[in-house]
């Protein structure tokens, strides 16, 4: 069978899965939980790097969570996060911030679903095993970003005494002015391949997942890119939704994204299904 008919049975597969699996509410779904997960992810991982001593977190957090986004999305959202973590939080066991963890793990936990439904598979897995693991979820990318933190406070640094001790490293030095998004960029492909991997019920091999995580990447920026441009040219949601434009737009945009995020899992459920019905061609 040729590539054009192979990849042509493929991506109908995928995409007539995705339409009769309710994708497109499901997007709905991951656009949602994610942009009421975010507040208490960042209160969440302000308040234990206050505790661990890791004051850049938020900053850090900011830049990892909204340096993938488009300027003009991220930044409102970007400005009201900041707004809410101005002041310093050592309140790690109470109450309120162990429920904004909770929170938070809502949006793991409307990723998870997504998969399983993308993957075809049944979740039998007991709740408080599933919750437990996005709570480890939110642990896990909130000690990351930590140590980021610490790691971006250090690279200025490094990089001066690189060009101190190492001048021939100069120009590979100079070349590095957007290490921030490349920094964001690597935490997207890893946090996804993880997602991938982890998340749905069952099994699957790092190669398997790979195709729907490089598709997601490149549509993501895709997306992001003509959004922006969108919202610059013809965009008339600040008439129309007035103060709540940015919120709007943000969720608007994460809509976007969820629906290219549960495609990615379709493409690979349908590369994975198209493979064990032509095993025996092989």
């Amino acid at each position: 069978m040729g590539v054009y008919k192979k990849t042509y049975r493929i991506a109908l597969d995928a995409f007539n899965h995705f339409n009769d699996e309710d994708g497109w509410a499901m997007a709905s779904h991951v656009a949602l939980s994610t942009i009421m997960a975010i507040f208490p992810f960042m209160i969440f991982g302000t308040a234990l790097a206050s505790y661990l001593g890791a004051d850049a977190f938020s900053e850090t957090a900011v830049h990892l969570i909204f340096d993938t986004w488009p300027q003009t999305v991220a930044e409102p959202i970007a400005r009201e996060v900041e707004n809410v973590l101005t002041q310093d939080r050592f309140d790690l066991l109470t109450i309120g911030v162990l429920a904004a963890a909770f929170f938070a793990s809502n949006g793991v936990e409307a990723l998870r679903i997504s998969l399983n439904r993308a993957y075809r598979v049944a979740d039998r897995r007991p709740w408080y095993l599933t919750r437990a693991q996005s709570l480890g979820f939110v642990f896990i990318a909130s000690f990351v970003f930590m140590a980021i933190s610490f790691l971006l406070v250090l690279a200025p640094l490094a990089v001066r005494l690189a060009r101190d001790w190492l001048p021939w490293m100069d120009a590979t030095t100079s070349m590095i002015d957007n290490w921030r998004i490349v920094v964001a960029v690597s935490v997207l492909i890893i946090g996804l391949a993880i997602s991938h991997l982890w998340l749905p019920a069952g099994r699957r091999k790092l190669t398997e997942v790979l195709p729907g995580v490089g598709l997601t990447i490149f549509c993501w920026l895709v997306a992001a890119s003509l959004f922006a441009s969108y919202l610059q040219r013809f965009a008339t949601y600040v008439s129309t939704y007035a103060g709540l434009a940015s919120i709007v737009i943000a969720l608007f945009f994460l809509y976007i994204v969820a629906a290219i995020f549960i495609l990615g899992a379709e493409v690979n459920a349908a590369i994975l299904r198209y493979r064990s019905i032509h095993k025996d061609d092989a």
